[in-house]
């Protein structure tokens, strides 16, 4: 069996002694940093929740975990470290879904021009894993990448192109691809959601939930609640829990062509981030969501839910641009390079089934 087919499996009664003989608070420290590295990272499109488990360590204990869980195995470690990696992780998310809803808000081609740069910093990381290259692999890396460019180019055809399909099934998906994204290092969840239209939906809805609650104002908590955390948190339980074993068991039967599928969904993913966009008021009289826009109307619509609109760059925009890009590639390649460390990525990924 392949390296990166061992992710795929459980991992043997031999290779759980080194796990068990690892002193549980440290266990528990390398899971509550690998928690709260892994919820930023999902917050931050381009950083992958799994790259931040390799880097603190946890990642392989991260996937036994997930696998004995899901197949009704409850080892007390197991379920020690995959609560601590997930509490942590939540934290993190919900401390942080403001400011970084914002950024994205006012910052737009800035934080763009990073996610660029974090993205394809991935490639790398992923391309370790699935070389050599075979024909299954660049068949895979097509099938990959026309689906995610395609999205990308229908959530350009316009401002409701996406945010009209942001309902119940749009968010539930939404959290299941997000959730499926964390199972391997270099692919990222919060990408996915930018692309998909959802990414500020969801953040604007965990910071209403958090902001409820700490108002203790339960009736505005209902409707955040119910329209966004809900069906997102349901797709993730389904995407840790179903689709991470479908991907697993993907890569035990066809592991060229997935990891090539998932180079391919890196590349695609980009083709959505053009950063030289802006959100722009819609104009009164203007149709906004199938409501003809009035001065009223206007003044309820948040600014995170205006129309976007491309613009023309200045010379200092595009060297910025440019600039944060290759900032974003050396971050992700570093904490990439951290999570490796002497072993190279595969070799550590592989860690779960030695």
């Amino acid at each position: 069996m392949s390296e990166v087919k061992a992710v795929g499996t459980e991992a043997p009664k031999a290779a759980e002694a080194p796990v068990d003989d690892e002193p549980l608070g440290l266990l528990g420290m390398r899971a509550a940093v690998g928690g709260v590295l892994m919820g930023l990272a999902n917050l931050v499109p381009g950083i992958s929740g799994g790259t931040m488990l390799l880097a603190s360590g946890v990642y392989p204990r991260f996937i036994s975990a997930i696998a004995e869980v899901s197949t009704l195995k409850f080892r007390k470690r197991s379920i020690f470290v995959l609560g601590v990696i997930v509490l942590m992780a939540l934290m993190a998310i919900v401390i942080f879904a403001g400011p970084v809803k914002d950024l994205v808000v006012n910052y737009r081609w800035v934080m763009y021009s990073l996610f660029i740069g974090l993205t394809l910093g991935g490639v790398p990381v992923v391309w370790k894993l699935a070389k050599p290259a075979t024909s299954a692999t660049w068949i895979g890396a097509v099938l990959g990448f026309v689906p995610m460019a395609a999205l990308a180019w229908f959530q350009a055809q316009g401002p409701d192109a996406t945010e009209a399909t942001a309902g119940f099934l749009m968010l539930f998906f939404a959290g299941v691809a997000g959730a499926s994204a964390m199972i391997l290092p270099g692919v990222s969840g919060g990408y996915l959601l930018l692309v998909m239209g959802v990414y500020v939906t969801i953040l604007s809805g965990v910071d209403q939930v958090k902001e409820a609650l700490k108002a203790k104002d339960f009736d505005a908590l209902m409707t955040p609640f119910m329209d966004v955390v809900l069906p997102v948190g349901l797709g993730v339980v389904v995407g840790v829990l179903v689709v991470s074993n479908v991907l697993k068991k993907m890569l035990e039967t066809w592991e060229k062509g997935t990891l090539g599928a998932l180079l391919g969904l890196l590349v695609g993913a980009v083709v959505g981030l053009w950063p030289f966009q802006v959100g722009v008021a819609p104009e009164i009289g203007s149709t906004f969501k199938g409501q003809v826009v009035t001065a009223e109307l206007l003044a309820e619509i948040e600014p995170e839910k205006y129309p976007t609109e491309f613009f023309t760059p200045s010379a200092v925009q595009i060297g910025g641009a440019l600039g944060l890009i290759v900032v974003g590639f050396a971050l992700t390649a570093l904490v990439a390079r951290l999570g490796a460390g002497k072993d190279e990525v595969k070799e550590q990924a592989a860690a779960a089934a030695e």
